[in-house]
């Protein structure tokens, strides 16, 4: 697990460990991350289907109603199988517009 920091944004990319591993050890360093939004990059495993997704829905739901960004990057997925409650998008750049559109929706009392 590689952790990278850019301004308020925590963007933590898995290489090789398989996503319920991953979700555990998020859960087990979430205090360090839970005033930032977190962008999780899963573009370098292997294809993923929507239940690996699922495992992070207890921790985006935690985060996101703490008023902070929780976005999964993975291009690999059929996005019509991922429940609505977790926001997959297909590039880094993508989950970056997001964040910045929810700060936005947020600075507005939405």
């Amino acid at each position: 697990m590689i952790i990278d920091q850019n301004g308020n944004i925590s963007i933590i990319t898995q290489e090789k460990a398989t996503v319920i591993e991953l979700v555990k050890k998020l859960q087990a360093l979430y205090p360090k991350f839970k005033n930032n939004n977190i962008i999780v990059n899963l573009t370098t495993l292997k294809p993923l289907q929507a239940q690996d997704i699922v495992e992070f829905l207890e921790l985006s739901n935690t985060h996101r109603a703490d008023k902070h960004s929780f976005v999964i990057v993975n291009d690999k997925l059929n996005l019509n199988e991922v429940p609505d409650e977790i926001i997959v998008v297909p590039t880094l750049q993508e989950a970056y517009d997001i964040i910045e559109m929810e700060d936005m929706e947020r600075d507005l009392g939405f």
